[in-house]
């Protein structure tokens, strides 16, 4: 955070975040504003004055697109060691998971703080300014807790800081390996015994500036029935965001069905689980009723499409969602690929490979997914726009680049959503500090040896 008043000049802005950015798809491009100048102090916007054809003087200047700074609203850290690795051979998403857990089983907090460090810059690079962690390796091999409990969790925590984005630690109740199934030997690690053990542990935890406090069901097979309640009720009494994992898998629904007698959405219901602050991840194989009670209750949608298509899991029915009032985000989950760009395009590309028809959501509408209704679901309500009083948070993408050269004029949106990619990020701006310039990462300097490198460790 910068204390010192600054000026950014923008030199296209996108500034469609409100909410007639909504519009059908067919309504026509979203314009962009050429000459922004934006005043920040204190790590916050003080003022936004557009039609400022040049640079004023000691002006920071940011060539290209300006949009609000990126939210990757679901991320496990250490997945960015199996990318390449898992894509070899066929398979489930059941065998994806046993190599995943060969990963997990080798983590300390040492080599998880380095990996989550350089995978954190590695999205600072792609336009990410904060991230929602979904959080579940707490324990050493075995489950014998760390002398701080709590040491994978703050290990993520300082990981975010060195890299110069916002955390949301998703701390996540994992208990079972399944509808009355006790944990298996790659999940003892997973698990604090009982939701009440899990709540004593993640009580300890402190929110910092650049760091707040969530909560998480792993999914319905992994918390009790019986316990789903005390998560929520946790998350409830700290408001604070709530995210599970949600049909995901057929294979989850029918043994949810014969366990309970209902779908996880329901069972979800049942419990207290969904509401505003909830997200659903993934939410990708849904009943009508299901997505009537998601929508209905406020509950937010997270889309994770680029490994949703890795894991062959499906095209989760997003539109229908939005249109019974559920909050899309997007998340790089997996990390197959951090480019939330990508993941934007995806959405409305995987929706015509679905209904083999065009134009779902507004360039506009996929943008706000991926900053303000990205931020909110994280729990950042004050963040995710270009106006006074946001958080100071901006992304800025070339617009001469091979990909991004060429479009008419104001076709920002268009541009940022369906032309460019995480490539194309030149600026990103944290708390008003650069932490990217002119592609170069400011304080993690060499962002592919930082990964190679951990990555590496944990193949030893």
């Amino acid at each position: 955070m910068t204390a010192t008043p600054r000026t950014y000049w923008l030199e296209h802005a996108w500034l469609g975040t409100l909410p007639q950015a909504l519009g059908s798809a067919r309504a026509g491009g979203t314009p962009t504003e050429p000459g922004v100048a934006v005043e920040v102090r204190d790590g916050r916007i003080t003022a936004v004055r557009a039609g400022t054809p040049a640079p004023p003087p000691g002006a920071e200047i940011l060539r290209g697109l300006t949009l609000p700074g990126l939210a990757n609203a679901h991320s496990h850290a250490f997945h960015r060691a199996l990318r390449s690795t898992v894509q070899v051979g066929s398979g489930t998403f059941w065998t994806w998971r046993e190599t995943m857990y060969t990963t997990a089983g080798r983590l300390t907090p040492d080599t998880y703080h380095a990996l989550a460090r350089a995978t954190y810059a590695e999205m600072a690079l792609a336009g990410v300014t904060a991230v929602g962690e979904f959080h579940y390796v707490h324990h050493a091999p075995g489950g014998t807790p760390y002398a701080d409990p709590n040491a994978m969790g703050e290990a993520l925590i300082e990981a975010a800081a060195e890299a110069g984005i916002r955390i949301t630690l998703l701390d996540t109740a994992y208990l079972s390996s399944g509808f009355g199934q006790p944990p298996t030997a790659h999940q003892l690690r997973f698990s604090d015994g009982d939701a009440d053990a899990w709540a004593t542990r993640c009580s300890v935890l402190k929110e910092r500036d650049h760091a707040r406090i969530g909560a998480a069901v792993h999914s319905v097979r992994a918390v009790p029935a019986e316990q789903l309640a005390t998560v929520a009720r946790w998350a409830e009494e700290r408001r604070a965001p709530l995210h599970v994992h949600l049909s995901e898998q057929t294979a989850e629904n029918d043994a949810c069905r014969e366990a309970h007698g209902c779908t996880p959405a329901q069972l979800l219901a049942l419990h207290g689980v969904l509401g505003p602050r909830t997200t659903g991840v993934h939410n990708t194989h849904l009943t009508a009723e299901d997505i009537a009670l998601i929508g209905g209750s406020g509950t937010g949608t997270c889309m994770c499409p680029t490994t949703e298509r890795d894991l062959a899991d499906g095209i989760g029915p997003a539109a229908a969602l939005q249109n019974e009032g559920s909050p899309l985000s997007l998340g790089s989950d997996s990390h197959a690929v951090i480019d939330l760009l990508e993941e934007a395009r995806a959405m409305e590309l995987d929706e015509r490979l679905r209904t083999r028809t065009r134009g779902h959501w507004t360039a506009a509408a996929l943008l706000r997914a991926a900053t303000v209704d990205g931020h909110a679901a994280l729990g950042w309500d004050d963040t995710g726009t270009i106006e006074a009083g946001a958080r100071a948070d901006l992304v800025t993408i070339a617009l001469d680049s091979v990909r991004t050269a060429g479009p008419l004029p104001g076709l920002g949106a268009e541009t940022a959503v369906f032309a460019a990619t995480a490539a194309d990020v030149r600026h990103t701006v944290v708390a008003g500090r650069h932490v990217v310039r002119d592609g170069a990462h400011t304080l993690v300097p060499d962002v592919p040896g930082a990964l190679a490198q951990a990555v590496e460790a944990l193949r030893a």
